[in-house]
């Protein structure tokens, strides 16, 4: 086994084609073939179930392309490695939505003026899907405040931050001199999209006190949130950082629950098997010295 037949693996599995990854790699078709067919004696396990014409990877070799794209990746990123010190290059980072919208904008600032020879790419999503981008190789490393799910993520804390509970500025609850947790089992939610950082936790948090979300709004757009709550359409759980201004301009106010916090560690997260070059640490660092 080479990493010849992990390259040609890899674009299989990408491509889903014998016939298209021997077009992208410029090699014959009997080539890939014969490389993949190595491989599963190799192996000594099938890696792909042939069903009428198409392919499909098997368990194993699910298993094996997870590695193997790593593994090439890794020669890849050599050659840029050797020829850019550490203080050139690109990055590809990504960021959950709070952690982009309120942070990332200062962090790219600082860090080109310390290293204006590295390009930096950024993608800013949800906290799952920066997740899987983080398996599927397309980035370096990524900035989130959801949970970690997979065991190929080594994920470090550096920033600690609060949720809040926010309403409109006439909402009946803020007449009251102490509202309780059961107090917002009368409330319409607005809530963040599924599976965003900030939904898991407020979710989780909830059901410690017996209370099911069942959101009137969903969205992954906090802006919409906001005007939502301030046209007293119903309360929301966000990020203090994303709504602090919005209190400021008495657009919405928050709401202090007897006994209801929600704290929270963002969390700096890349492959088990990812090299870390010198200009992604140098990017690491400055999140975590801010």
């Amino acid at each position: 086994m080479t990493l010849r037949h992990m390259k040609i693996f890899v674009s299989v599995c990408k491509e889903n084609s014998i016939t298209l990854a021997a077009r992208k790699l410029y090699i014959s078709q009997p080539a890939v073939s014969n490389a993949i067919k190595e491989l599963e004696d190799y192996y000594d396990i099938p890696l792909f179930d042939r069903i009428s014409k198409k392919l499909y990877l098997t368990e194993a070799g699910k298993k094996i392309y997870t590695y193997a794209l790593h593994i090439s990746s890794l020669f890849e990123e050599l050659e840029t490695t050797i020829k850019n010190s550490d203080t050139s290059g690109t990055l590809k980072i990504g960021a959950s939505i709070t952690i982009g919208t309120h942070f990332m904008p200062d962090f790219i600032k600082k860090s080109s003026l310390m290293h204006p020879d590295v390009q930096i790419f950024v993608t800013i999503d949800s906290s799952d899907i920066i997740e899987q981008m983080i398996l599927d190789n397309k980035l370096d490393f990524a900035l989130i405040e959801g949970v970690i799910h997979s065991e190929n993520i080594i994920s470090k804390d550096f920033i600690k931050d609060e949720l809040i509970v926010i309403c409109d500025l006439e909402n009946p609850l803020l007449k009251k001199e102490t509202v309780s947790v059961n107090d917002l089992s009368t409330q319409n939610f607005l809530m963040r999209e599924r599976n965003s950082g900030t939904r898991e936790l407020a979710e989780s948090i909830l059901l410690l006190h017996n209370i099911s979300l069942t959101p009137l709004w969903e969205s992954s757009s906090t802006e919409a949130i906001i005007n939502g709550v301030s046209k007293g359409i119903g309360i929301s759980i966000l990020p203090l950082q994303l709504v602090q201004e919005s209190i400021k301009r008495n657009q919405i106010n928050r709401l202090e629950i007897t006994g209801l916090e929600f704290n929270r560690q963002y969390h700096i997260i890349y492959h088990k098997n990812k090299y870390l070059t010198g200009a992604a640490l140098a990017f690491i660092k400055l999140c975590c010295t801010t």
